[in-house]
């Protein structure tokens, strides 16, 4: 799914020919906090959701090829050198940042809801009851103006709207709700689905878990300690029994490596998380788990190249939690 927030940009057409795009987003990430960017060309388009700390969530889509997550982060940031995009950066609100990076991978309900037969204000009582942890997505007809409406576990906890709100989000709503009624509109509803790739926004109460470029980075750690390992033919077990060995005995202290647990697993160089720990518990637990493990196989050395190079890409995701490799 790809949205564009309804707001007025903040910086409207900037040439991304001109631009050293890592510095571009370490300025907005200090300057505005929490934010989109949005590429467009002729020939593809795209968006990436950033907070204060991290890149947290894209899409990219050139004709039919479609990319959502690291994969579009990396994708367009490597495209500015094929396409001469134009840039418009939105600031968001940080109460629903982590909503908005969780559009690509939501699901759609309802499509296409005209205020024929559906009111806005009856469609928002219908999603409270359902408890909703998603948006409506409403376009006017007038072609000109919309909103999204956000909704955590039935409750509405954030708006976007296409006119200056003042700040007041519950007079805006109620300005949507009449402008729906005077000139008519069309309603998507879609659901964000809790541990979706790129999820940050927690269902109950809105709490951070780990989130989708965390484990992007630790799934390239373990792929380089496996790499490592592969070489070794005096290694009597395969490099998952040997890694599922080391999360048990780290279990105590990190209850989501505990392999009977089922909530994080390192498979065919994937990780697969279900569980509930945020980035820094995740993020010391498996890096922790690697050094000892490289420690106890001797490959230290033999691992520091691929380390430097993982550190150059992924020091900045993880160096809010001063953790040392």
């Amino acid at each position: 799914m790809f949205l564009i927030p309804k707001e007025k940009p903040v910086v409207e057409k900037l040439n991304s020919y001109y631009l050293q795009l890592q510095k571009m987003f370490e300025h907005y990430q200090g300057e505005l906090g929490c934010g989109a960017t949005h590429f467009r060309s002729p020939f593809a388009e795209g968006i990436i959701f950033f907070d204060k700390d991290d890149l947290l969530n894209g899409i990219y889509r050139d004709g039919t090829v479609v990319l959502r997550g690291r994969k579009a982060v990396d994708t367009l940031l490597e495209a500015v050198n094929d396409y001469n995009f134009t840039i418009d950066i939105y600031q968001l609100s940080p109460s629903c940042i982590y909503f908005w990076a969780t559009t690509p991978e939501a699901r759609e309900l309802y499509k296409d809801l005209t205020s024929e037969f559906t009111n806005l204000d009856g469609l928002i009582e219908k999603m409270k009851a359902e408890e909703l942890t998603g948006f409506i997505n409403v376009s006017l007809k007038n072609g000109s103006t919309g909103a999204l409406i956000f909704f955590n576990g039935g409750k509405i906890v954030g708006g976007s709207y296409s006119w200056d709100t003042g700040g007041n989000e519950q007079e805006a709503l109620k300005v949507l709700i009449e402008k729906s009624k005077e000139v008519g509109g069309i309603f998507h509803v879609s659901k964000i689905v809790p541990g979706a790739k790129g999820t940050e926004a927690q269902v109950e109460g809105g709490n951070k878990r780990c989130s989708w470029h965390v484990l992007a980075a630790l799934e390239e750690l373990l792929t380089a300690l496996e790499d490592v390992l592969k070489g070794r033919r005096d290694l009597r077990k395969d490099f998952r029994t040997l890694l599922k060995k080391k999360f048990l005995e780290k279990a105590d202290k990190y209850s989501f490596l505990d392999p009977f647990a089922g909530e994080f697993d390192y498979s065919n160089r994937k990780i697969t998380f279900l569980g509930e720990a945020g980035d820094e518990e995740v993020a010391r637990g498996v890096v922790e788990s690697v050094k000892e493990l490289a420690a106890e196989l001797g490959v230290e050395q033999a691992l520091r190249p691929s380390l430097e190079a993982w550190k150059e890409q992924y020091g900045r995701t993880l160096s809010k939690f001063n953790i040392s490799l």
